[in-house]
């Protein structure tokens, strides 16, 4: 078959890795003409049977599962019959131009969804990374592929190249095995006892913990009485679920464990949708921050498949104060930083705490300044200036020092809603599972760590230098060499890049049912209002 032809005219825009995917999805929309000659079929041979191409076609599309997509959404049942039909008794798609047609229009839609998301994230409130150049002709390339059947590995291509794609699709063919083993469903199960809860539940829960890999397969049974093994089963289970680790079957544990299989595997096909939304950080290091499951992790692209550094963070409060998802490159840190208090903050709390008590800004160690720089003046806390600062004429921040919210040092990465990374002075915060405590901005529980790290490799800050740069009296602002990406992202199924244990976590902003929702309106191809 000669190879399909490619418009070099067609240009696209947004979220690509390659560009040229452009190119073959133009030519897979076009619709084939009323009659269809042989030298005009794509997907069919001379006699009109489906051709190697439009079986890999097929079992990609009868696969789509494998990525979190729906195999229905491309009629690839009605696809694959008619194909089967045709190879029966060739000649019997006539006229082939419908078949073409529609394989081609599966097929668009289909490499769509694997490289950028079923859903236009910029629809769901969350930005879109920068447009990426591709650097080698990829118009040629699949064309080729195409032509000599190689349309997997052409796919194979388009998926996100990130580590974390791959060890999600690998969980959820576990899970959809899980969720589709009868014996592993129960009655909700019930607090009956302090710990492992060996009772009449005790058979069911000592099945699904071996199912899920949080007992091994040879833990001994409850009836054999040892509650024990029960309550490390549930202490894993706790760790995995972001939950208070205690092996005691409280309120909390009980409502994950009697969450279905079903919602676990949809929670991980939202969580490979998103990491479609992601860019292509394979080759570079780069932060990465799930809010969700509150933890950052580091990483370096000589190590891919783990990360160099991981902590907990704090992020911002689940009803007011939302972390906010984003993509955007740090450029600098400034140890030891004055804390310049937002307006909001200022109305709602400071201005408050201050009517009550004419001593809040001296004991805080805040000052009410002209301008905006760092070296900007100091004036009293006179009514008068305290009602520029109500009209925002004047501003408020806190000085260095023990008492400063934003602690030792801060990482900045501009955007517009004025997030960053810092340290704080009130290390407790980490104590708790969940951790949305914050304004919006993300608190670090290793400040340290985080800064030898991005500074790795600039010359005058071996460990000692940032030390005492955080401990030093002056507000010092230090430019990275090169800036690097820093993702804010959501998602409540991971794979842990240290154990490959399947973690999962409440849908803490309610992102996961806004995208269910948009989800559940896309239409199947061809149905009236399809995309």
């Amino acid at each position: 078959m000669a190879a399909p032809r490619f418009d070099d005219g067609l240009v696209g825009t947004g979220r690509l890795r390659f560009a040229p995917l452009l190119l073959l999805i133009g030519w897979l929309t076009l619709t084939a003409p009323a009659r269809a000659e042989p030298r005009d079929l794509v997907w069919l041979d001379a006699g009109g049977r489906p051709n190697a191409s439009a079986r890999d076609a097929l079992r990609l599309l009868a696969d789509a599962g494998a990525d979190g997509l729906s195999s229905r959404h491309y009629r690839a049942a009605e696809l694959g019959a008619q194909a089967d039909a045709a190879a029966a008794a060739p000649g019997a798609l006539l006229p082939p131009a419908a078949f073409e047609r529609d394989l081609s229009a599966a097929i668009r839609s289909y490499l769509h969804d694997v490289h950028l998301g079923r859903i236009d994230p910029r629809a769901l409130g969350f930005p879109v990374a920068p447009a990426r150049a591709a650097a080698t002709d990829f118009a040629t390339l699949l064309a080729a592929a195409v032509a000599a059947g190689h349309l997997p590995e052409a796919v194979a291509e388009l998926r996100p190249k990130l580590g974390q794609y791959a060890r999600l699709r690998e969980a959820l063919a576990r899970y959809r095995v899980l969720a589709a083993d009868a014996t592993l469903v129960h009655p909700p199960f019930a607090a009956t006892a302090k710990r492992g809860a060996v009772d009449r539940d005790g058979v069911a829960l000592h099945r699904l913990l071996v199912a899920l890999g949080d007992l091994p397969a040879a833990a001994p049974s409850p009836a054999a009485g040892d509650d024990a093994t029960l309550a490390a089963g549930v202490s894993r289970f706790q760790s995995r679920h972001g939950l208070a680790v205690d092996g005691v079957l409280g309120r909390s544990t009980l409502a994950a464990l009697n969450v279905p299989l079903a919602y676990r595997v949809q929670q991980l096909e939202w969580a490979l949708e998103r990491m479609r939304w992601l860019p292509d950080l394979s080759a570079q290091r780069f932060i990465a921050i799930n809010i969700p499951m509150f933890r950052l992790w580091a990483w370096d692209p000589d190590t891919p498949d783990d990360a160099t550094l991981s902590m907990k963070v704090v992020v911002g409060r689940a009803l007011k104060t939302q972390t906010p998802v984003l993509f955007e490159e740090m450029h600098y840190l400034v140890f030891r930083p004055y804390w310049n208090v937002p307006r909001s903050i200022v109305g709602n709390e400071i201005l408050p705490a201050l009517a009550n008590d004419p001593g809040y800004l001296q004991r805080e160690d805040m000052e009410i300044v002209r301008g905006g720089s760092d070296d900007a003046k100091a004036v009293a806390a006179s009514d008068e200036n305290i009602a520029a600062l109500r009209h925002g004429d004047l501003r408020l921040r806190q000085r260095p020092g023990p008492k400063n919210a934003l602690g030792r040092v801060k990482f900045i990465f501009p955007n517009d809603a004025n997030v960053y990374l810092h340290d704080t002075p009130a290390p407790q915060l980490f104590s708790p599972e969940r951790r949305d405590f914050s304004h919006g901005c993300v608190r670090v529980d290793d400040p340290l760590a985080l800064a030898l790290w991005l500074l790795k490799g600039q010359p005058g800050w071996a460990r000692d230098d940032v030390r005492a740069a955080m401990a030093g009296a002056p507000s010092r602002r230090v430019d990275l060499v090169r800036p690097l990406p820093v993702i804010l992202f959501y998602a409540t199924a991971m794979v842990m890049p240290a154990d490959r244990t399947v973690h999962f976590a409440d849908d803490l902003y309610g992102h996961d049912s806004r995208l269910a929702r948009a989800l559940d309106s896309r239409r199947p191809l061809n149905s009236p209002s399809s995309p």
